[in-house]
This record gives structure tokens, C-alpha cells and sequence, in this order.
């Protein structure tokens, strides 16, 4: 929700005074579900729960014909001072990554060593074609207008993609060439994971 508060509160500071509509249809323009786990369905109800901490406020609520009413949202001092810690928080400090291959990686030996490699090198395959995608993008002019600081984000994620790509290569040999899973002391005769894998196949 943290992520969720700053683009939203960023987003009224910059635009302001903004309808909901106009902050969605923006974040969503910026991919942000992909990126920051903005969720669209969760923005609206974010705007209220903002409103509600007097981290912004409403200005007016129109409504046109039979089209729903939309609201128009201003900051307020109190949401400039959350903004800001937000801000200074996501700069200075390193945040963990919460994905869920990390809990699926803490048990690799429950799976066929043919399947781990093969998901591995699958895995490589979709970061390198989402590079491919955001290099075709970037070729057909999609940064040109683009603020320096946009440039810099997708280059960002392009280095990180690189760098997964490279540790699931090699990985994946690793496990295809058959070395062990575990440390030498614990090698001699059958253990836990052995059973967990022959009771599986």
C-alpha cells in the first residue's frame, strides 16, 4: 500500500486539482501495476482512505449527464509531508524484493533436476523477450518524449533482467551437470530431500 500512497499522492501534487479518473487512467498509462504493484481496482479506494488521513482533499464532485461523479483532489500540507518521507524512505533505504521464486528457489530440491533447469531457462526466455520488448519500444521513439528520469527507470529494469538472465544460465548448468545441492557433511547417505523426491515420483 506504501507504493500505492506515494504514486497516488506524487500524482495529485503534480496534477492537481485532478479527478480520480485522471490519476488512474495516468498510472495505468505509466504501466505502474507492472512496476510499483499499483493495483487499478485499488486506486479509487486509495483516494478515500487518503481523503479520510487528510493527506488530500476533496474540491468538488461533478457529475455530467448520467455518467458517474467524478471528484477532484488537492493535496494538503499534511499529504506533502507524507509524500516527502515516502520519497526520502524509497531513495535512501533498500527495500527487499518480494518475489515469490525466492520461495519456490528455497525448494528446489523437491523438484526433478530436467524440470528446474527447464524452468530456469524458460525463466531467462520471458526476461529476455520483456527486454526485447522495451528495446522495440525505445526504437520505435516510445522514450523520445519521455523525461531523462523515465530513460533511466527502463534501463534500470533492463540491467536487472540482464543480470537474472545471467544467473539463471548459469544456474541451470550447474544443475543439468548433476553438482550436489548440498554441503559436503551432509551428503553421505539418504537424505530428507531423497525421500521427499522418491516418495513424489
Amino acid at each position: 500500500m506504501s507504493t500505492t500512497r506515494m504514486m497516488i499522492l506524487g500524482l495529485v501534487n503534480w496534477m492537481q486539482p485532478v479527478h480520480g479518473y485522471d490519476v488512474r487512467r495516468e498510472l495505468l498509462s505509466w504501466s505502474a501495476d507492472k512496476w510499483a504493484n499499483v493495483q487499478p481496482g485499488s486506486i479509487y479506494h486509495a483516494l478515500r482512505k487518503l481523503t479520510e488521513e487528510e493527506l488530500l482533499r476533496e474540491v468538488t464532485t461533478e457529475q455530467v449527464g448520467g455518467r458517474p461523479a467524478r471528484t477532484t483532489y488537492e493535496i494538503t500540507p499534511k499529504g506533502l509531508d507524507e509524500l516527502d518521507n515516502l520519497l526520502r524512505g524509497y531513495w535512501w533505504e533498500i527495500k527487499p524484493v518480494s518475489d515469490p521464486f525466492f520461495a519456490a528457489l528455497s525448494f528446489l530440491p523437491a523438484l526433478p533436476r530436467e524440470e528446474v533447469a527447464a524452468a530456469l531457462r524458460n525463466r531467462a526466455g520471458q526476461l529476455r523477450a520483456a527486454n526485447e520488448s522495451m528495446a522495440l519500444a525505445a526504437e520505435k521513439g516510445w522514450l523520445r518524449e519521455k523525461p531523462a528520469n523515465v530513460t533511466w527507470m527502463w534501463e534500470l529494469m533492463v540491467a536487472r533482467n540482464e543480470g537474472e538472465i545471467a544467473w539463471c544460465d548459469r544456474v541451470a548448468g550447474l544443475v543439468e551437470s548433476g553438482v550436489s545441492y548440498l554441503p559436503e557433511r551432509m551428503t553421505p547417505g539418504v537424505t530428507e530431500w531423497e525421500r521427499w523426491r522418491q516418495q513424489v515420483e
